[in-house]
């Protein structure tokens, strides 16, 4: 059945719908509500504190009043419990000719006994008796809750065939209910009991179809015989590592070997290289560019940002000094990018870095063997797809440096070898970490003014570039007014964020790099892969607002020379969370911590990358689901030639994309 078939679906509503990827049946089905409003009857007295739903009839006609410009408010009578009472409900002047005299209507909102006056957040033309379950959808301009609402129980009342993902023997196993009773109470809540058996059913099945999709990757990418053949000494990549100017830890040395016997087998490649905040990771990229160039391939490692390209570059070709390296970002010169393209083409050039850049059609390679991806969550799947497929059976190496607890690791990137890099180089030490209330503030400046003086360098993180809303927000401006009134200009400080221009961005931080401003106040755009050896402090303000992982890739800014540093969280509330903080300088522990208080979030990056939008679990709630649901998946894939229902599940995932 098509969308165009559905009753109450015309060709505008088709338009609004697909703004919320929404073109086929099934996802509308799957377009789950993210809350349920449970609205059940109360008396006009208990509005008073909290609010309520009360029942009433119209008694005046509605007057609309424009307080500005998108901004309104709408009035009429009601009489309710043998009394009259003001309606008065903001942003609803559309809803005017729908408020008719005489007609019974139920109300959601607060009453104001000295005014007389129902502050109503929505009105429901119809009169609500007993208590019932509405729920709520993310919408859009041109579709209401209602509407959407009322389009997928008609799908369902149609009586269709719904696609069971989960295999029979499990769905006995688990006493699932049936899929079309889950899809139903999920959009239409008869009782608590039902409601949560549909979202037992929903959501085990959602986390089989992920981790049946990973291990069938990984099982399909195991019995591939074919791949790139390299023929490498590892005698050469021995004395390459020996003469770097230091020594690599156990761990590094552990993923540089996985990596050298990957790529030179004929089995391809397909590797996280998962590592702490200033773990060493971009050596172990080093060495395997180097392992490649040695099999006579082409190499390419594409970062998220300019600042951390441009790191990568100044890094990499001064370790790897007998091969070609260049860089290709979007911000250089016509004649400097056709020079790079031209060598890359005719195979001159070893190694590529660069960023989204790279992507571009007329990025050629000659005989690309290996790609990287830093910060790989950064990345869509689809941008990941391009660059690899600028090769033939390309070498593929993920970077991250947001740690995440092995067991999470294996299970959300099942479909990947994993390299865990946990031990720093020597020599580093740990960075000091403090909570700070910011009535504290004067402490950190002394400290701040103490660092200042033996040389060092500072950075401040805003939580906002400019707060339009409320006044108890540091941004930017804020910080620097302070701060020039406490240094005033003794100190030269300098800021970055995200909108700034590319050019721009990059004149503030080499002048960091090259110690001309002596304080950076910026947002998060720091927060991956910037390298300024000579910084020692990290300031955060209103560290409350960002998850634990996050302030522990900002605080790596920090601690990466044989300096004394320090990381002050200053904020206003939720302080013991932050005290993890000062507990730990161990990454994979503030990730669990952090994944058990806030969820996935942020943490694992899945929002912005495409990869796994979980439409109805959630991996803190539901994370024994996805082991079972692993466990279960490997099962079903033992029994391969036997199974035509996992033949099926196959082509319905559409999993050799």
């Amino acid at each position: 059945m098509n969308l165009e078939e559905i009753k109450g679906i015309g060709p505008k509503t088709i338009k609004v719908l697909e703004k919320l990827d929404i073109t086929f049946l099934e996802d509308l089905l799957e377009y789950y509500p993210y809350k349920y409003n449970v609205l059940a009857r109360t008396n006009l007295s208990e509005t008073i504190d909290n609010p309520g739903l009360i029942t009433g009839t119209i008694e005046s006609l509605p007057k609309v009043a424009y307080i500005r410009k998108n901004f309104n408010s709408m009035s009429f009578r009601v009489i309710t419990e043998n009394k009259i009472i003001k309606v008065m409900i903001f942003n609803r002047g559309f809803m005017k000719k729908n408020i008719i005299i005489g007609k019974n209507i139920s109300l959601i909102g607060k009453y104001n006994n000295k005014s007389n006056t129902f502050i109503a957040s929505d009105i429901k033309f119809e009169v609500i008796d007993i208590p019932k379950i509405e729920p709520v959808y993310h919408l859009i301009k041109g579709i209401t809750n209602k509407q959407m609402n009322k389009i997928i129980l008609n799908i369902l009342e149609s009586r269709i065939d719904l696609r069971d993902y989960i295999p029979y023997d499990y769905i006995n196993k688990y006493n699932f209910i049936d899929k079309i009773s889950a899809v139903n109470e999920i959009h239409n809540p008869s009782d608590k009991k039902m409601f949560n058996e549909a979202k037992k059913r929903l959501i085990y099945e959602e986390l089989f179809k992920f981790m049946f999709k990973m291990n069938y990757l990984k099982y399909k990418r195991t019995k591939m015989d074919y791949g790139l053949d390299r023929k490498v000494d590892y005698a050469k990549v021995e004395e390459f590592i020996s003469n770097l100017p230091f020594e690599l830890t156990k761990d590094q040395e552990k993923a540089a070997k996985d990596i050298y016997n990957d790529l030179t087998t004929k089995k391809r490649m397909n590797r996280l290289l998962l590592g702490d905040v200033g773990s060493g990771k971009t050596v172990v990229s080093e060495i395997a560019l180097y392992i490649n160039y040695l099999g006579g391939y082409q190499g390419v490692l594409m970062a998220p940002t300019e600042v951390l390209a441009n790191q990568h570059f100044n890094t990499i070709s001064k370790d790897l000094k007998n091969m070609k390296v260049a860089l290709l970002v979007g911000s250089q010169k016509a004649a400097e990018k056709k020079k790079i393209l031209s060598d890359l083409s005719d195979g001159k050039i070893d190694v590529l870095i660069g960023t989204h850049a790279i992507l571009s059609d007329n990025v050629i390679f000659n005989n690309l063997g290996l790609v990287i991806t830093d910060e790989q969550h950064r990345f869509g799947v689809n941008q990941r797809k391009i660059i690899q497929n600028k090769g033939v059976m390309t070498d593929i190496l993920y970077m991250s440096a947001t740690p995440i607890p092995r067991t999470y690791a294996l299970a959300l990137y099942g479909d990947m070898d994993l390299s865990i890099i946990k031990t720093k180089p020597s020599g580093r030490k740990e960075i000091k970490t403090v909570v700070k209330k910011e009535s504290e503030i004067k402490d950190v400046l002394e400290c701040i003014w103490s660092e200042l003086k033996l040389g060092h360098q500072i950075y401040v993180v805003a939580p906002l570039i400019e707060d339009e809303e409320t006044s108890n927000i540091n941004d930017i401006k804020k910080i620097k007014e302070n701060l020039d009134k406490a240094f005033g200009k003794k100190v030269n400080i300098g800021i970055l964020h995200g909108k700034m221009k590319k050019d721009a961005k990059n004149k503030v931080m080499n002048e960091y790099k090259n110690k001309k401003i002596q304080i950076l106040i910026s947002t998060t755009v720091i927060e991956v892969g910037v390298d300024v050896k000579n910084a020692t402090i990290m300031v955060i303000y209103n560290s409350e607002r960002f998850g634990l992982a996050t302030l522990h890739q900002l605080r790596g800014r920090v601690g990466r020379n044989d300096f004394e540093s320090y990381c002050y969280l200053i904020c206003n509330q939720d302080i013991e969370r932050l005290k993890v903080m000062e507990e730990s300088n161990d990454g994979f522990y503030i990730s669990e911590r952090d994944f058990k208080l806030r969820g996935q979030g942020d943490l694992l990056g899945i929002k912005q990358s495409g990869d796994m939008i979980f439409k109805i679990a959630d991996l803190k709630r539901n994370y024994q689901v996805l082991l079972q649901a692993k466990e279960d998946s490997e099962k079903y894939l033992n029994n391969f030639d036997n199974n035509v229902l996992y033949r099926d599940i196959m082509t319905s995932l559409d999993i050799n994309n």
